[in-house]
């Protein structure tokens, strides 16, 4: 019996090309999981230091049945669950939170223009606030990185508490010495 027929077959059993293939799957399943590659991102990574930020975030209109009540818990909480991009990114300290007024244009007599408070009822239930977070991030050349998402004014963020979870985008970002 010829170790190769006429028809490529080793043996007169298995398909050269067929054992080929096979050998190639295993060779890439064996170096999947012999020799994995790193984690996290290379532009994270590459020349980026570690340094302390600040991001502040607006969150407006926020319904809520007792919003004062909400207020004190996300300045109670110490740290929130941030997902950036709808991408968890893990906790950052609560390092403030503002009550912003909810106010009204009313013209003046004199034609000037004044702000007053927005009499709506349903105010009552809504809240304005501005949010300081603060951790550490990777800095690159084009900015602060949480995870392997850049941060920059206008990033959505989405905050998770223990009584809460709501999107708030990014009104400012300041890298600390």
């Amino acid at each position: 019996m010829a170790i190769l027929d006429s028809k490529g077959r080793l043996f007169g059993k298995i398909n050269i090309l067929d054992l080929a293939a096979g050998v190639v799957m295993l060779m890439v399943v064996a170096g999947i999981f012999l020799f994995p590659g790193g984690s996290g991102s290379s532009v994270a990574q590459i020349g980026a230091t570690s340094k302390p930020v600040e991001v502040d975030c607006i969150v407006r209109g926020l319904t809520a049945s007792n919003p004062q009540q909400l207020l004190t818990d996300v300045g109670q909480s110490e740290t929130v669950n941030v997902i950036i991009r709808n991408q968890p990114y893990g906790q950052l300290s609560v390092v403030g939170v503002k009550s912003l007024p909810r106010t009204v244009a009313v013209p003046q007599p004199d034609g000037g223009v004044k702000a007053e408070n927005d009499p709506r009822p349903e105010l009552e239930y809504t809240v304005d606030m501005l949010i300081t977070l603060g951790g550490n991030a990777q800095i690159t050349d084009d900015g602060p990185v949480l995870g392997n998402n850049k941060v920059k004014v206008g990033t959505p963020l989405e905050l998770e508490g223990e009584t809460f979870r709501f999107n708030a985008p990014v009104v400012g970002v300041r890298v600390k010495e």
